[in-house]
């Protein structure tokens, strides 16, 4: 009986442990995403505000679903110099969007999700989040896979910062 109650409480013990390490690995991130947004609009309001200030777009491309687009977002927002640098030359914007959408049974969030992929060049295909670099015209510049700005658990500054830097309106001269 004594092995009966220690294998149970030990299999309650495992299930409540793999349960909680989801949420652990996001407590404490706040979440992004607004997911009741028209991303289309939120695009072109982004576009229309980067022409005017002379900046390019950064769309970050996911959703409150994905512990690595919370974690990125935490870290630019934590980071002073990276923060002020993505102010001072992009109108970055975070775009809802979850793969499951372009399968959905309601046929106007599945259109509206194929419409999206359309719009930023299918660049759900290199996972999430994923970056694009819009010009003043909201036409596609590049497509950053997040994977290249990885290291351990969390982000390379350098990189990061790399891919910033490389993609602002004097870099690509424009």
């Amino acid at each position: 009986m004594k092995r009966i109650i220690l294998l149970a409480a030990m299999a309650l013990f495992v299930s409540a442990s793999l349960s909680a390490q989801t949420p652990q690995k996001q407590q404490g991130l706040k979440k992004v995403y607004d997911e009741q947004i028209n991303q289309l609009e939120q695009i072109d309001k982004a576009v229309a505000q980067a022409r005017k200030e002379g900046k390019y777009v950064i769309c970050q491309l996911g959703g409150n679903w994905c512990p690595w687009c919370l974690k990125f977002a935490d870290y630019i927002t934590n980071d002073a110099e990276i923060s002020k640098f993505i102010s001072d030359n992009y109108v970055y914007i975070h775009v809802n969007y979850n793969p499951r959408m372009a399968k959905s049974k309601d046929e106007a969030v599945a259109k509206r999700a194929a419409a999206l992929m359309k719009r930023l060049d299918n660049a759900g295909r290199f996972g999430y989040p994923v970056f694009i670099v819009l010009d003043k015209s909201g036409k596609v510049l590049h497509i950053q896979d997040s994977s290249f700005l990885e290291e351990g658990e969390g982000y390379n500054k350098e990189k990061v910062m790399r891919f910033f830097k490389n993609w602002t309106p004097k870099a690509a001269g424009k």
